[in-house]
């Protein structure tokens, strides 16, 4: 018999998501098909990759229209996050635990001749550096422990969007600043906020310092710093006056070597912060800087600053897994009620990835989630070699061995 991967079944029983038994039964097909399949994932192919046993229309309307809910689909699994996070922490033995909250954004392309899903609008897009016709997502991502969780998202929709469907228009540092305000902590916490520069905004900063949590993000280096009362951008100040003489040469453990400036005192709205000006590598006289970071910590060394800021490379190494691995941007579902439960289903499937590398990783310390996919499919492909091994000594039929397998004769 070729079944569900038992510890899925297992993970979201345990997040008790008060779903009825046809409910989970689709939820079990999505994380299952999710997984094992290789190709392209729009639904169809996950469906039928995880070999349900119902229509496809019933899984669409399990997303479109089902009565569930997903807030409390991703209020449950935010909790198990954190649960897993801070009894790792309490095995460790420190007084404080370290986490890193990065906020970005992702864009979900489609092509321009998709004109009836709902919500799709030309946003820009970093990674393409133009406007592209997508879905655009406000992410949080949390790192600590040696764990990396996909947390939360808000979709992102452009004013004339937002006027048309009597929508209140909220920018992407509204929707950064909700998901920071919600974030759950304890005094034992200490959180630092990792961003780029798109959401280092005097508000975002604020939100921060309200919930008791440090900011290290880029800034643009057209930002006003104070210097012997003098106030001028970091770029100009760079140019005009710094020379290598007032550099420090850092190195970063698996990052290399940074020629930093070390700046204390004002930055654009904000009273006091810590500015790291740096060039990779070499320095060249008279250039801007390549990164230009900002520390609300001022207790923190040049080099510690630059090791966490590096953390906010586990989203961006998220987006890469969400999308190449998950699938994550190919939905072809034309509600957008429908999308957003997808990603819902998707986050849901990360954080089990997640916990199943850590779970591994007491074998093979170098886990990645693209070996714990693979682990995956492996095994469901070796149930399905034992079944058809045991049907063929039974004797039966080929072609009803492939018909329960859903394998056209």
């Amino acid at each position: 018999m070729v079944s569900l991967y038992l510890p899925i079944v297992k993970f979201i029983l345990a997040l008790k998501l008060e779903l009825s038994k046809p409910q989970l039964g689709h939820l079990f097909t999505l994380v299952h098909g999710i997984i094992l399949c290789a190709g392209r994932k729009n639904i169809t192919q996950i469906q039928q990759t995880a070999r349900g046993d119902r229509h496809l229309s019933n899984v669409t309307n399990f997303l479109n229209h089902s009565p569930w809910c997903v807030n409390r689909m991703q209020r449950r699994r935010m909790q198990f996050v954190m649960d897993k996070i801070r009894a790792k922490h309490a095995k460790s033995g420190d007084s404080r635990q370290l986490v890193f909250f990065i906020v970005d954004d992702t864009c979900c392309k489609k092509e321009t001749s998709t004109k009836k899903m709902e919500a799709l609008s030309f946003q820009y897009s970093h990674e393409a550096g133009k406007s592209v016709w997508c879905h655009c997502v406000v992410t949080a991502h949390v790192v600590s422990e040696g764990s990396s969780y996909a947390w939360d998202f808000r979709p992102y929709y452009r004013e004339e969007y937002c006027d048309e469907h009597r929508l209140a228009f909220k920018s992407k540092n509204d929707l950064a600043l909700e998901m920071i305000e919600a974030f759950p902590t304890t005094p034992d916490d200490q959180v630092y906020v990792l961003m780029d520069c798109w959401y280092t905004s005097e508000k975002v900063i604020n939100a921060c310092n309200r919930k008791g949590f440090n900011v290290i993000a880029a800034v643009k280096a057209n930002r006003l710093i104070c210097i012997s009362g003098v106030t001028i951008s970091m770029a100009d100040f760079t140019v005009q006056y710094l020379r290598k003489s007032d550099l420090r040469s850092v190195t970063v453990e698996s990052q290399g070597t940074y020629w930093i400036y070390e700046y204390e005192g004002p930055l654009s709205e904000m009273e006091n912060v810590k500015a790291l000006l740096s060039w990779k590598e070499e320095y060249a006289d008279s250039s801007k800087p390549q990164v230009c970071l900002l520390c609300t910590d001022l207790s923190l060394d040049l080099v510690t600053i630059q090791r966490y800021y590096h953390v906010r490379w586990n989203i961006e190494t998220g987006y890469r897994y969400f999308k190449k691995l998950l699938g994550f941007d190919q939905y072809q579902l034309l509600s957008f009620e429908g999308i957003q439960r997808f990603w819902a289903i998707q986050y849901l499937t990360q954080n089990f990835l997640e916990s199943q590398r850590h779970h591994w990783m007491k074998d093979n310390k170098h886990l990645t989630l693209g070996d714990v996919v693979y682990r995956i499919r492996q095994a469901y492909f070796g149930q399905i070699i034992v079944y058809v091994y045991q049907q063929a000594l039974e004797k039966k039929p080929l072609f009803d061995i492939l018909k329960h397998l859903k394998i056209p004769a």
